[in-house]
């Protein structure tokens, strides 16, 4: 007997996949995906890492539509017991990197920090035809120790 297709656990690891076009619209696309995916894990993440995974999808597909130059982009988000996983693989090779953020607005700079100190780790690998950006969050308050590795040679 298998359990209901639309039921996902945390003691069975999960996840959503999608192939999105980089247009503007691809970050709207991504983060109703990721509610989706977020509202069938049992037990539920807390609220506070919901926002958080709702927050790095949008950031990280938003990054990939505006620079990585490629027609496409791919959004994957995993759940294990501890941590929800968002990866972004896209196709530049240029690692995200922290700059002085533009407070007028123009040039942004706020994201990648931001990300950073949300996820309790991520990771940049570069990839056949690009690179992929993973932040990992935790389901449940905040683990303490947080790691970013930089990028692996494909």
């Amino acid at each position: 007997m298998h359990p209901p297709p639309a039921q996902r656990t945390a003691t069975t690891p999960s996840a959503v996949r999608e192939t999105l076009e980089c247009r503007p619209e691809a970050a709207a696309h991504a983060r109703h995906l990721t509610s989706t995916f977020l509202e069938g894990l049992r037990p539920a993440p807390d609220q506070g890492a919901a926002d958080a995974v709702m927050l790095v999808v949008s950031e990280l597909v938003t990054n990939a539509v505006r620079h990585s130059g490629g027609r496409f982009c791919s959004l994957r988000v995993s759940a294990d017991p501890e941590a929800i996983t968002i990866a972004v693989s896209d196709a530049s090779r240029v690692p995200p990197h922290r700059r002085t953020p533009d407070v007028r607005g123009e040039r942004g700079g706020f994201g990648w920090p931001m990300i950073s100190g949300m996820a309790t780790a991520t990771t940049v690998s570069e990839e056949p035809g690009g690179k992929t950006v993973s932040a990992i969050i935790a389901r449940r308050g905040r683990v303490s120790r947080r790691t970013t590795a930089a990028p692996t040679p494909g």
